[in-house]
């Protein structure tokens, strides 16, 4: 391996490690509960978001996977860590894909629904009722929603941003 590929490879885990950080930060520290449920949204999704455009599908993929689970972990909430790694992985990965084809916010938007129906997947799964499972729903809009409109108001920052292949 070249230097020049190693620090490739070196930028990459850095850009990731910080979006993963980034995601665990906004999943923590804008917190509003839920009514009825035992969920709250968050401005996690708005750092995915911001992590795909930044660094692709792949890398922004296992940030927000990463990020979100140790959101949920050290937030009180590990026992829907293993379905937040899989369904904020699936997020990102569907938006950086779409990026690639069509356009920002549709991308954004389809991939806040993957989110969306992941979530109402897992709910009824864990609470054993659609009913209570769709309570969540307007809320995972609502979440990704406004985490498409910050992730497009920032953008005009990520000029400032080195690019992560160094």
């Amino acid at each position: 391996m070249d230097t020049h590929s190693r620090e490739a490879g070196t930028g990459k885990l850095v850009f990731t490690s910080l979006t993963a950080c980034l995601v665990l930060l906004g999943t923590l520290l804008f917190r509003i509960p839920i009514p009825m449920t035992q969920g709250y949204v968050h401005l996690g999704d708005a750092m995915i978001f911001i992590g795909v455009l930044i660094l692709g599908k792949k890398q922004g993929a296992f940030a927000a996977a990463l990020g979100s689970a140790l959101g949920d972990i050290l937030g009180g909430f590990a026992f829907w860590a293993p379905w937040s790694f899989i369904i904020k992985y699936a997020m990102a990965f569907v938006t950086g894909s779409l990026i690639e084809r069509t356009h920002k916010v549709t991308s954004m938007a389809t991939g806040g629904l993957v989110m969306c129906a992941g979530y109402l997947i897992a709910e009824r799964i864990m609470y054993g009722s659609w009913a209570l499972a769709a309570v969540g729903l307007p809320w995972n809009i609502g979440q990704f929603a406004t985490g498409i409109a910050v992730a497009l108001a920032a953008q005009p920052l990520f000029r400032f941003i080195p690019s992560p292949n160094v």
